[in-house]
């Protein structure tokens, strides 16, 4: 099964594609993980800039290539954009929207205590994200293959809403 689970920053994707991953047998792929393992990549996001869709599509391309992949995968990171869409899109069996109000986002990434993590700087991502995402949810959404689950209550009880969803 080719999953993409997608949602904003501390809405608990990465927890949830572990949990999901680890239930059905496949691997999670995060363009995040991959993307601190590379030097050259490292270096880009050291700086504050952004990856480039081309460069972004292409590894990941690569990545979904590997044998672990041959039964499926969980996609957390990618495709972020309608752009990265057009460039690769694995054909996905399903699409889980992790669906967590804009407050809550907020209080739970102020909750980190990252330096970068100010109410300003939070809403200025969340903004970025949400004009984004909601492209590709619409995409996914005529595809008839999107799911909305929402990311409030315990780990357990979201993972349970996940695993019903597929």
């Amino acid at each position: 099964m080719k999953i993409l689970l997608i949602g904003p920053q501390g809405s608990g994707k990465s927890t949830q594609a572990g949990l999901l991953a680890e239930y059905l047998g496949i691997p999670k792929i995060s363009t995040g993980d991959i993307f601190r393992e590379m030097p050259r990549v490292k270096e880009v996001l050291a700086v504050g800039k952004l990856v480039d869709d081309e460069i972004t599509a292409e590894i990941v391309k690569k990545r979904l290539q590997e044998s672990d992949c041959q039964n499926g995968f969980i996609l957390d990171g990618y495709p972020r954009t309608i752009e990265q869409v057009n460039i690769f899109e694995p054909s996905f069996d399903k699409v889980i929207y992790l669906n967590v109000p804009r407050g809550e986002v907020v209080k739970r990434l102020m909750q980190r205590g990252r330096a970068d993590d100010t109410v300003e700087l939070i809403n200025k991502r969340l903004d970025l994200y949400y004009r984004q995402t909601q492209p590709l949810l619409d995409h996914y959404k005529s595809q008839g293959i999107l799911v909305e689950v929402s990311g409030l209550g315990d780990i357990q009880k979201v993972q349970d809403e996940i695993k019903k969803s597929i």
